[in-house]
């Protein structure tokens, strides 16, 4: 099992920046992704970015939708088990529970990621 507990949400004003935690525990795998979910009231959960590690490489591997390219950076620090999700120029759009998701293989939907947090809210004001 694993385990996914995300903090770092909250409001902020439009054009703010937040920088979303993911810490993970429990079982380790040789390959895996993290990825960042969120979901709007009354819309279905999607992708927002993901990064892809191996011990057979170095360097990550990222990903991002097309609507946070350029303004979400995903990344990692190996030594905390922890992902990270900056988010500059945030806009009301952008409002959403914010869940962090690991899993095997990469994906871009929900269903391909066995494991996620409980979520974190954030809330842009404009």
């Amino acid at each position: 099992q694993v385990q996914l507990v995300e903090s770092g949400g909250g409001l902020v004003q439009a054009g703010g920046s937040l920088r979303l935690s993911c810490a993970r525990s429990g079982r380790t795998f040789s390959r895996y992704t993290m990825g960042w979910f969120r979901q709007a009231p009354g819309k279905e959960r999607e992708f927002v970015a993901a990064i892809l590690w191996s011990v057979l490489w170095s360097g990550d591997n990222t990903y991002y939708a097309d609507s946070v390219k350029g303004r979400f950076t995903i990344s990692r620090d190996n030594a905390k088990n922890t992902v990270y999700l900056q988010m500059n120029s945030l806009k009301s759009e952008d409002t959403a529970v914010y869940f962090c998701a690991a899993g095997p293989v990469l994906g871009y939907s929900r269903q391909e990621y066995p494991y996620w947090g409980q979520g974190t809210q954030v809330t842009v004001s404009s």
